[in-house]
């Protein structure tokens, strides 16, 4: 969700800005704008291998996250034109395997 919010029928609650939803494999799914609202949407066949996710770092290979990770607090990865904020890394364990 990039702004605004969504439902999904048949389901009580929304999702707002800044989250992202997975929906079930093979279910339809009917979503429904609730004002101005901004989405992408991304589908396709699940992957084979599991993922290891740390904040915005998502890969098969638990070493590539720690390195990403390493080079994200030394300020290694390229800027967005345009912006100067830094974020840091989250105070969050720092892997979780889906």
């Amino acid at each position: 969700m990039v702004s605004g919010e969504i439902e999904t029928a048949g389901q009580t609650g929304s999702f707002g800005r800044d989250r992202l939803v997975v929906f079930k494999p093979g279910a339809e799914i009917v979503l429904r704008a609730v004002g101005a609202t901004r989405l992408m949407l991304l589908g396709g066949e699940p992957l084979p291998e599991k993922r290891y996710i740390y904040w915005n770092f998502v890969s098969s290979r638990r070493e590539c996250i720690e390195q990403a990770a390493e080079d994200w607090r030394n300020r290694q990865f390229p800027g967005v034109p345009g912006e100067t904020e830094f974020i840091p890394l989250p105070d969050t364990p720092p892997f979780r395997l889906k």
